[in-house]
């Protein structure tokens, strides 16, 4: 799964995109440069070699290119655009690297014992994400921070209950062992898709656990905030959405694909976007 920036379905753009695609110029064109980042990153690990040990190395040395890009001295094309960004924006080096070890853990665990150490796989490849794009945003305030890092939580919570199948098949199990065990689901029921009431009993405690997580980081949103914030706004909404209709579906995603369409994440942006507009000339 990693970052949770690949599309839900072949062919299709990310929701991260969508949110992004109506910045003014300078941090549009700086979204992309962190997009680009992020999805090679996150390709280092889900594509190519089937051997472990290779991806390792080749995370590796992304590792040390970083490095080099934060003294200047980038020689990789994304990390020469990624350059441009750090030059314009203040954004602390350690989340950078924190994507990285996220990134890293889909090499090392496919199980995660306690909600405790899924929550830290969620930081790393998710709430990393947002504190970097409320840097480029113009954030200013430390309860922005606080909300960028919960609604990480919320939305990698969220792509996790969408993808239970599509990671199964990958013989990967996010949802945390202690919860199977709690409802008394099997981790090989997961992975043959069994649909029942104990497996609805545990997405449901999953979802209000997200829902509970959205709802945290929409209480650290100051309102001198949301005009510059209007981008994370849209991807709460998308993915707040998502999760609606995986309630709606009864938890039903072994045989449902759910997404949000197009026209509905296009219009969720827009009207962030305009509401950021009236903030801004109502000032």
């Amino acid at each position: 799964m990693t970052l949770g920036l690949a599309p839900a379905a072949p062919n299709k753009r990310s929701s991260f995109v969508y949110s992004f695609t109506l910045l003014p110029r300078r941090e549009r064109e700086a979204m992309r440069r962190f997009y680009d980042f992020c999805r090679y990153t996150d390709d280092l690990v889900d594509e190519g070699s089937s051997d472990l040990a290779v991806r390792r190395e080749r995370l590796d040395a992304w590792r040390e290119e970083l490095e080099h890009c934060f003294s200047g001295r980038a020689t990789h094309p994304i990390l020469k655009g990624l350059l441009a960004v750090l030059r314009d924006f203040e954004i602390p080096k350690h989340y950078f690297f924190g994507l990285i070890d996220g990134v890293q853990m889909d090499l090392e665990q496919a199980r995660y014992a306690t909600f405790a150490e899924l929550r830290k796989y969620c930081y790393g490849v998710a709430s990393t994400v947002g504190l970097i794009s409320i840097h480029i945003f113009g954030a200013k305030h430390a309860e922005s921070r606080e909300y960028a890092e919960n609604l990480g939580y919320a939305l990698q919570l969220t792509n996790i209950l969408r993808d239970v199948k599509h990671d199964a098949s990958n013989g990967r199990i996010y949802l945390p062992l202690e919860d199977l065990h709690q409802f008394g689901y099997e981790e090989q029921s997961l992975l043959n898709s069994h649909y029942n009431d104990r497996f609805r009993a545990l997405m449901a405690f999953e979802a209000r656990r997200a829902r509970e997580y959205y709802t945290l980081a929409r209480s650290f949103l100051r309102k001198d905030e949301r005009r510059v914030m209007f981008a994370a706004q849209a991807m709460d909404a998308i993915y707040f959405r998502l999760l609606e209709q995986i309630e709606r579906a009864d938890y039903d995603v072994f045989s449902k694909h759910l997404s949000v369409s197009t026209p509905h994440k296009l219009l969720i942006a827009a009207n962030y976007w305009a509401q950021s507009r009236i903030r801004r000339s109502g000032q």
